[in-house]
């Protein structure tokens, strides 16, 4: 991985340190793990001790001490390192049909809708609130629906009761873009405004459902599983969502808001180009380059938008990936681009991951691959792999597991790397055997921490008890000594690392039962997988991650020590605020106001 070595040979001049004091600072710096003063200059730590170990630095130099955080716990700042900005605050700035109750940085919080029926009186009501919308024609999104948790997907009987409500004022276009973001539902309506005929639903494969109406004719269902499907009716609805004044930088903002909130330091783009590369790049210049931003950001280029961007030429869009590595406009400052993606299978909260068919899924069905397996997948992904970039692979059932391990072998074959930190993101479902192949291969996990706790319970009618609560192994993980890291893929979780932590050292269900209690991790573990960690398998790990002595000042302020209340009570830790950059933010209220520096 790139280290910046050119960077640290150049001395700094610092006119002026400020020296921040607190109850405990815990560094995860292995030669020196906790402190009581951390001195700061130009935005990077200095020097970590006490204040009289620090007095060579301070003496004959202008400083300041702030006691504000005298009676606080700092920790090095947290940090999520899978998650989507835009897309997740655009699903989280919809109308919400969630099972779960979703936070908000401003207003009232989402109650989770728990019955169908409840999810068609919440449609109701949107329906209701449109009714005077300028343009009757412009479909109506929602986003949320969980078709695991509400016992079977939407389908045209449901859509026939809507459009039955919607004909006694006009009929809309309705999309329902499910919880995982794999999926899409909708109505007649939007079927014919999108101009969505047979053909187009059988050259995207089995993900576009069909059936044969009264007629013995054949139509689309209105079910769209799997992101090459759902693509049939995004590409047509999304633009009108996007073209409303502001509301993708407002969605940003949503996310980067309540990121800030719950002390994170650091967020992460997983998918730049999932939505509009060209789009996404003047929005991400625009929101992490506003004064006083109180997070960094991450982002790794889709491979396949990259290639699109250069009209298929796989080598100018390597190149151009390395210029933004290299700080290309708008890689600057606190937006930092690093890495490519590829994906394997689907999606683990709809249950269309690739499961291996022995024993695959309880009723039988077949998972969808994002990517065929084998030479095909091998051919896109080398060329990548030859210029030295990270590659991170969305990667959920044990069957797309071994599709991904074996293009981890494939590609060492080829070309042999050491230090690549090829991730596999999600890792939803994984046995043994695979975790010492990724060992094996010098791979690295970025887990999806949420499915145990959200889907544990909900999936054992569709996998089993035994599996369904093995999902995201942390512990078998990290005993056999493969680098792992946490994260939300929000918005199938808000961004929320307290509760990441709780989650990997409890690995409570929904119920309050502790699920696969081996798969386990200590406080320390899961404080490292918010931070030093995640900073690794994000390639930062020189610049963030721990307090120590040339990495940016970035801490999270906590009220409680971590390694002090009881395990259960870990989420529960009030976050005071950040310090990003030297730059000290504190927790504001939810008045909808950005939060600002003291």
């Amino acid at each position: 991985m790139a280290c910046c070595v050119t960077e640290a040979a150049k001395p700094v001049a610092m006119e002026e340190l400020d020296v921040f004091v607190a109850k405990r600072i815990i560094t995860l710096n292995e030669g020196w793990p906790e402190c009581t003063a951390v001195a700061v200059g130009n935005g990077r730590v200095v020097s970590v001790g006490t204040l009289d170990s620090l007095q060579p630095w301070l003496k004959g130099k202008k400083h300041t001490v702030h006691q504000t955080f005298k009676d606080k716990v700092i920790v090095p700042g947290f940090i999520d390192p899978h998650m989507h900005p835009l897309l997740g605050g655009m699903a989280l700035s919809l109308p919400c049909l969630s099972y779960y109750n979703q936070p908000s940085p401003y207003g009232k919080d989402h109650d989770g809708l728990k019955t169908v029926q409840q999810v068609k009186d919440k449609l109701r009501a949107i329906l209701d609130e449109h009714k005077s919308d300028a343009n009757h024609s412009d479909p109506v999104l929602c986003w949320g629906y969980d078709q695991v948790a509400m016992g079977g997907h939407i389908d045209k009987d449901f859509f026939e009761f809507l459009d039955e409500f919607n004909q006694e004022h006009y009929r809309r276009p309705v999309v329902i873009w499910d919880a995982s973001m794999h999926y899409v539902y909708c109505n007649q309506k939007c079927i014919d405004w999108c101009q969505i005929d047979v053909a187009a639903c059988k050259d995207k494969g089995e993900g576009a459902i069909l059936r044969t109406n009264a007629a013995g004719v054949e139509e689309a269902l209105g079910r769209f599983l799997g992101n090459h499907a759902a693509g049939l009716v995004l590409s047509k609805t999304l633009p009108i969502v996007r073209s409303k004044e502001h509301f993708m930088y407002k969605a940003v903002k949503r996310i980067i808001d309540l990121s800030a909130r719950n002390g994170l330091t650091c967020i992460s783009e997983l998918g730049l180009g999932l939505v509009s590369l060209s789009d996404e790049m003047q929005l991400y210049d625009a929101a992490f380059h506003a004064k006083d931003l109180p997070v960094r950001c991450v982002t790794v280029v889709l491979a396949d938008a990259a290639v699109g961007k250069h009209k298929g030429n796989v080598d100018e869009a390597i190149e151009w990936i390395r210029s933004l590595q290299n700080g290309g406009a708008p890689f600057t400052g606190k937006l930092v681009c690093n890495g490519v993606k590829f994906f394997t299978d689907d999606a683990f909260v709809g249950l269309t991951m690739q499961m291996c068919g022995c024993p695959g899924y309880v009723d039988g069905h077949a998972g969808i691959w994002l990517s065929d397996p084998g030479e095909p997948y091998l051919k896109r992904v080398l060329p990548f792999w030859k210029a030295g970039l990270q590659i991170h692979v969305h990667s959920n059932g044990d069957c797309g597991q071994d599709a991904t391990i074996q293009l981890l072998a494939d590609l060492q074959r080829a070309c042999p790397r050491f230090d690549h930190r090829f991730t596999f993101e999600h890792f939803g479902m994984s046995t043994v055997a695979q975790v010492k192949k990724v060992k094996a291969l010098g791979a690295v996990a970025s887990v999806n921490i949420y499915y145990p706790y959200l889907r544990g319970e909900l999936n054992e009618a569709h996998l089993g008890s035994e599996r369904a609560h093995m999902a995201s192994r942390l512990g078998t993980l990290t005993r056999h000594g493969v680098p792992a890291a946490v994260h939300t893929d929000t918005p199938i979780a808000p961004p929320c690392p307290l509760e990441e932590m709780w989650i990997a050292v409890n690995r409570f269900g929904q119920s309050g039962r502790v699920l696969a209690p081996d798969e386990r991790v200590s406080v320390e573990q899961a404080l490292k997988m918010v931070t030093i960690e995640a900073a690794f398998i994000l390639g930062m790990d020189h610049v963030m991650g721990s307090i120590e002595t040339g990495k940016y000042a970035d801490f999270t302020i906590l009220e409680q020590d971590p390694f002090e209340v009881r395990p259960e009570d870990l989420r529960t830790i009030p976050v005071w605020g950040t310090v990003v950059g030297g730059k000290v933010f504190q927790r504001k209220t939810k008045d909808g106001e950005q939060l600002g520096k003291l």
